[in-house]
Protein backbone atom coordinates (compact mmCIF):
# COMPACT_ATOMS: atom_id res chain seq x y z
CA UNK A 1 0.00 0.00 0.00
CA UNK A 2 1.08 3.77 -0.73
CA UNK A 3 -0.35 7.26 -0.31
CA UNK A 4 0.14 8.67 -3.34
CA UNK A 5 2.65 11.27 -1.62
CA UNK A 6 5.50 10.95 -4.04
CA UNK A 7 9.26 10.86 -2.23
CA UNK A 8 11.20 11.97 -5.36
CA UNK A 9 11.79 11.51 -8.93
CA UNK A 10 13.74 9.00 -10.14
CA UNK A 11 14.74 8.45 -14.02
CA UNK A 12 15.11 5.30 -16.14
CA UNK A 13 18.80 3.95 -16.76
CA UNK A 14 18.64 0.68 -18.63
CA UNK A 15 15.64 -1.67 -19.91
CA UNK A 16 16.52 -5.07 -20.42
CA UNK A 17 13.87 -6.91 -22.16
CA UNK A 18 13.12 -10.59 -20.86
CA UNK A 19 11.22 -12.69 -23.01
CA UNK A 20 7.68 -10.53 -22.68
CA UNK A 21 8.52 -8.95 -19.88
CA UNK A 22 11.07 -5.85 -18.90
CA UNK A 23 13.55 -5.43 -16.46
CA UNK A 24 13.92 -1.45 -15.65
CA UNK A 25 16.87 -0.61 -13.87
CA UNK A 26 16.01 3.07 -12.32
CA UNK A 27 18.07 5.97 -10.42
CA UNK A 28 16.44 6.39 -7.27
CA UNK A 29 17.61 10.26 -7.03
CA UNK A 30 18.16 10.64 -3.60
CA UNK A 31 15.23 8.31 -2.11
CA UNK A 32 16.48 6.33 0.87
CA UNK A 33 16.85 2.92 -0.34
CA UNK A 34 18.76 2.09 3.23
CA UNK A 35 16.00 0.00 4.33
CA UNK A 36 14.49 -1.29 1.25
CA UNK A 37 14.92 -5.33 0.56
CA UNK A 38 14.91 -7.34 -1.83
CA UNK A 39 10.91 -8.25 -2.41
CA UNK A 40 10.16 -4.94 -1.02
CA UNK A 41 7.54 -2.71 -2.98
CA UNK A 42 8.34 0.40 -4.34
CA UNK A 43 5.31 2.86 -6.56
CA UNK A 44 7.04 3.53 -10.01
CA UNK A 45 4.63 6.62 -11.87
CA UNK A 46 1.63 4.77 -10.24
CA UNK A 47 2.30 1.01 -10.53
CA UNK A 48 3.43 -1.50 -7.77
CA UNK A 49 6.67 -2.98 -8.57
CA UNK A 50 8.78 -5.59 -6.50
CA UNK A 51 12.52 -4.49 -6.35
CA UNK A 52 14.85 -7.32 -7.66
CA UNK A 53 18.22 -5.76 -6.96
CA UNK A 54 19.40 -2.33 -5.62
CA UNK A 55 22.47 -0.24 -4.68
CA UNK A 56 23.04 3.02 -2.92
CA UNK A 57 21.65 5.23 -5.62
CA UNK A 58 19.82 2.91 -7.80
CA UNK A 59 17.21 -0.06 -7.91
CA UNK A 60 15.91 -2.10 -10.50
CA UNK A 61 12.39 -3.67 -11.13
CA UNK A 62 10.69 -6.74 -13.37
CA UNK A 63 7.72 -4.98 -15.06
CA UNK A 64 5.36 -8.48 -16.12
CA UNK A 65 3.66 -8.57 -19.28
CA UNK A 66 0.64 -7.59 -18.73
CA UNK A 67 1.94 -4.52 -16.36
CA UNK A 68 3.54 -3.09 -19.37
CA UNK A 69 0.57 -3.74 -21.39
CA UNK A 70 -2.14 -1.97 -19.19
CA UNK A 71 0.19 1.08 -17.23
CA UNK A 72 2.24 3.81 -19.54
CA UNK A 73 5.49 2.01 -18.57
CA UNK A 74 5.20 -0.11 -21.70
CA UNK A 75 5.95 3.12 -23.58
CA UNK A 76 9.03 4.35 -21.11
CA UNK A 77 12.38 5.00 -22.51
CA UNK A 78 15.81 5.13 -21.17
CA UNK A 79 15.97 8.47 -19.51
CA UNK A 80 12.46 8.98 -18.85
CA UNK A 81 11.60 10.79 -15.27
CA UNK A 82 9.00 8.76 -12.87
CA UNK A 83 7.71 9.30 -9.91
CA UNK A 84 8.39 7.13 -6.92
CA UNK A 85 7.25 6.09 -3.17
CA UNK A 86 8.07 3.40 -1.33
CA UNK A 87 5.56 1.11 0.53
CA UNK A 88 3.65 2.71 3.58
CA UNK A 89 4.73 1.42 6.78
CA UNK A 90 1.69 1.26 9.71
CA UNK A 91 3.61 3.77 11.03
CA UNK A 92 3.69 6.32 8.34
CA UNK A 93 1.16 9.53 7.92
CA UNK A 94 -1.23 8.97 5.91
CA UNK A 95 -0.92 12.42 3.95
CA UNK A 96 -2.90 11.56 0.50
CA UNK A 97 -5.16 8.20 0.39
CA UNK A 98 -4.54 4.74 0.37
CA UNK A 99 -3.26 3.66 -2.84
CA UNK A 100 -3.26 0.38 -3.61
CA UNK A 101 -0.38 0.77 -6.76
CA UNK A 102 -2.65 -1.74 -8.68
CA UNK A 103 -3.62 0.59 -12.06
CA UNK A 104 -7.08 0.40 -13.30
CA UNK A 105 -6.49 2.33 -16.77
CA UNK A 106 -4.86 4.79 -18.80
CA UNK A 107 -6.42 8.30 -18.63
CA UNK A 108 -5.31 10.88 -21.32
CA UNK A 109 -4.83 15.19 -20.75
CA UNK A 110 -7.27 16.69 -22.21
CA UNK A 111 -6.45 20.39 -20.63
CA UNK A 112 -3.47 21.72 -19.16
CA UNK A 113 -5.40 25.33 -17.62
CA UNK A 114 -2.83 27.74 -15.52
CA UNK A 115 -5.10 29.45 -13.13
CA UNK A 116 -2.43 31.70 -11.20
CA UNK A 117 0.55 29.62 -9.18
CA UNK A 118 -1.68 26.42 -10.06
CA UNK A 119 -2.24 24.33 -13.01
CA UNK A 120 -6.44 22.52 -13.35
CA UNK A 121 -6.18 19.27 -15.04
CA UNK A 122 -8.93 17.39 -17.42
CA UNK A 123 -8.41 14.47 -18.05
CA UNK A 124 -10.28 11.58 -19.61
CA UNK A 125 -10.67 7.87 -18.44
CA UNK A 126 -11.62 5.10 -20.06
CA UNK A 127 -15.92 4.65 -19.69
CA UNK A 128 -15.94 2.12 -17.21
CA UNK A 129 -13.93 3.46 -14.83
CA UNK A 130 -15.89 7.03 -15.29
CA UNK A 131 -18.86 5.98 -12.20
CA UNK A 132 -15.69 5.57 -9.90
CA UNK A 133 -14.93 9.39 -9.30
CA UNK A 134 -16.97 11.37 -7.30
CA UNK A 135 -16.97 15.51 -6.56
CA UNK A 136 -13.96 15.58 -3.68
CA UNK A 137 -12.98 11.79 -4.22
CA UNK A 138 -9.41 10.56 -4.33
CA UNK A 139 -7.46 9.60 -7.49
CA UNK A 140 -3.92 8.72 -7.92
CA UNK A 141 -2.44 10.33 -11.55
CA UNK A 142 0.78 8.36 -12.16
CA UNK A 143 1.02 7.56 -8.77
CA UNK A 144 -0.31 11.19 -7.37
CA UNK A 145 -2.92 11.10 -4.83
CA UNK A 146 -5.16 14.36 -5.63
CA UNK A 147 -8.59 15.17 -4.83
CA UNK A 148 -11.59 15.69 -7.89
CA UNK A 149 -12.99 18.55 -8.00
CA UNK A 150 -15.14 17.71 -10.90
CA UNK A 151 -16.90 15.40 -12.59
CA UNK A 152 -17.99 15.52 -16.10
CA UNK A 153 -19.32 11.87 -18.14
CA UNK A 154 -15.63 10.27 -18.67
CA UNK A 155 -13.41 13.87 -17.74
CA UNK A 156 -12.64 15.13 -14.54
CA UNK A 157 -10.77 17.95 -13.31
CA UNK A 158 -7.73 18.12 -10.59
CA UNK A 159 -6.03 21.46 -9.25
CA UNK A 160 -2.17 21.06 -8.52
CA UNK A 161 -0.23 23.10 -6.37
CA UNK A 162 3.22 24.36 -7.63
CA UNK A 163 4.91 22.17 -4.83
CA UNK A 164 3.48 19.02 -6.33
CA UNK A 165 4.47 20.25 -9.79
CA UNK A 166 7.67 21.06 -8.84
CA UNK A 167 8.56 17.68 -7.31
CA UNK A 168 6.48 15.33 -9.19
CA UNK A 169 6.50 14.42 -13.07
CA UNK A 170 2.80 16.16 -13.68
CA UNK A 171 4.96 19.43 -14.06
CA UNK A 172 5.96 18.20 -17.48
CA UNK A 173 2.78 16.88 -18.64
CA UNK A 174 0.75 18.70 -21.45
CA UNK A 175 -2.55 17.94 -23.24
CA UNK A 176 -2.55 14.31 -25.04
CA UNK A 177 -0.34 13.09 -22.23
CA UNK A 178 -1.07 9.28 -21.41
CA UNK A 179 -1.17 8.92 -17.09
CA UNK A 180 -1.79 5.93 -15.02
CA UNK A 181 -5.20 6.05 -13.49
CA UNK A 182 -6.29 4.15 -9.97
CA UNK A 183 -9.53 4.98 -9.00
CA UNK A 184 -10.41 5.00 -5.20
CA UNK A 185 -10.17 2.14 -3.46
CA UNK A 186 -12.97 2.42 -1.14
CA UNK A 187 -15.32 3.18 -3.63
CA UNK A 188 -14.37 -0.46 -5.55
CA UNK A 189 -14.75 -1.94 -2.48
CA UNK A 190 -18.27 -0.61 -2.09
CA UNK A 191 -18.97 -1.20 -5.63
CA UNK A 192 -18.07 -5.12 -4.56
CA UNK A 193 -20.48 -5.39 -1.43
CA UNK A 194 -23.31 -4.12 -3.18
CA UNK A 195 -22.77 -6.59 -6.10
CA UNK A 196 -23.80 -8.85 -3.69
CA UNK A 197 -26.39 -7.40 -2.04
CA UNK A 198 -29.88 -6.84 -4.57
CA UNK A 199 -29.48 -3.90 -7.14
CA UNK A 200 -31.94 -1.10 -7.00
CA UNK A 201 -34.35 -1.55 -10.20
CA UNK A 202 -32.69 1.02 -11.88
CA UNK A 203 -29.01 -0.11 -11.55
CA UNK A 204 -26.17 1.48 -9.83
CA UNK A 205 -25.95 3.09 -6.33
CA UNK A 206 -28.29 5.19 -4.97
CA UNK A 207 -28.82 6.56 -1.17
CA UNK A 208 -30.93 3.42 -0.59
CA UNK A 209 -28.61 0.66 -1.79
CA UNK A 210 -25.84 1.95 0.22
CA UNK A 211 -27.99 2.55 3.38
CA UNK A 212 -29.02 -1.57 2.66
CA UNK A 213 -25.41 -2.43 2.47
CA UNK A 214 -24.14 -0.75 5.87
CA UNK A 215 -23.47 2.83 4.78
CA UNK A 216 -24.66 5.35 6.90
CA UNK A 217 -28.89 6.01 7.68
CA UNK A 218 -31.10 5.12 5.71
CA UNK A 219 -33.55 7.03 3.41
CA UNK A 220 -35.59 9.75 5.28
CA UNK A 221 -39.57 8.90 5.45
Amino acid sequence: MFTGIVATVGRITQLSRRGDAMRMAIDSAGLDLSDVALGDSIAVSGPCLTVVEFGARHFAVDVSTETLARTTLGARQVGDAVNLEKALRLTDRLGGHLVSGHIDGIGSVVKREPLNDYIRWVVRVPGELAHYLAFKGSVAIDGVSLTVNGVDGDTFDVLTIPHTLERTTLGALSAGAAVNIEVDLIARYIERMLSKTQAPAGGGITLASLAEAGFGAGPAS
